[in-house]
């Protein structure tokens, strides 16, 4: 645990506090054996998927995107994973193309999103791609949503302790998002909110807990898809 600790203290935001936080939450997902059951449900989840949907579902969503607008198919954006360390995460891409635009939290009604962008983000069938992020050990199924960059140093700044919900792997769907709280982020009650969600998760963690939150997010894409766009 020692270990564990050591790496965290190089984390904007680290404090005595912060120490007691991370041996409070760190009691089920670091342990070696769980980590390895959690990986592989995720590579035999993630082959299951490419096999059998992706294979014809992605190439569909390809042919859409290129058919209103010009531009890549996917797009990246550096994000945080495990620990701290940067990765591309993968999207399909649901703006207009602008290769030189910075970074710019998603809002209602914005006009970069295209028709078959919306679409995407509604389903957050523009997600799916992070499949391959799953597959290269960078992301799980279920986790913590990885923020940019931009955003999470925003909030580190601001929130103390927000930096431990990089302890474990980021995750394609989360316990936050599967309770409603997705999309644009609002306000500090909602990003607080989220936080809460990540810490219980990373302490609560189990096979059941994450097949639950999977059952939640499809629930709530359904029924609860107010703040996805």
């Amino acid at each position: 645990m020692s270990t564990i600790i050591s790496k965290y203290k190089n984390i904007p935001g680290f404090s005595a506090e912060a120490e007691f936080i991370i041996n409070r939450y760190s009691t089920n997902l670091l342990d070696s054996s769980q980590i390895g059951t959690k990986r592989i449900f995720d590579v035999v989840f993630s082959i299951f998927f490419i096999l059998f949907i992706a294979v014809w579902l992605f190439p569909l969503i390809a042919l859409a995107i290129r058919m209103e607008s010009n531009g890549p198919v996917f797009f990246k954006q550096m994000r945080h994973g495990k620990n701290n360390v940067p990765f591309f995460c993968y999207k399909f891409r649901s703006m207009k193309f602008s290769p030189n635009g910075h970074f710019k939290q998603a809002s209602k009604n914005d006009p970069r999103i295209t028709r078959v962008g919306l679409f995407l983000r509604k389903t957050s069938i523009d997600e799916l791609p992070q499949i391959i992020n799953v597959l290269m050990g960078q992301m799980s199924i279920v986790g913590p949503r990885p923020h940019a960059i931009t955003m999470n140093k925003e909030f580190a700044d601001k929130i103390q302790y927000f930096m431990c919900r990089h302890m474990v792997k980021p995750g394609i769907t989360g316990l936050a998002q599967a309770k409603g709280f997705r999309g644009e982020i609002m306000d500090e009650f909602d990003i607080n909110t989220r936080l809460k969600y990540d810490l219980f998760y990373i302490k609560n963690w189990s096979v059941f807990l994450d097949f639950k939150v999977m059952f939640l997010t499809v629930k709530c894409l359904l029924a609860n898809n107010d703040n996805a766009y």
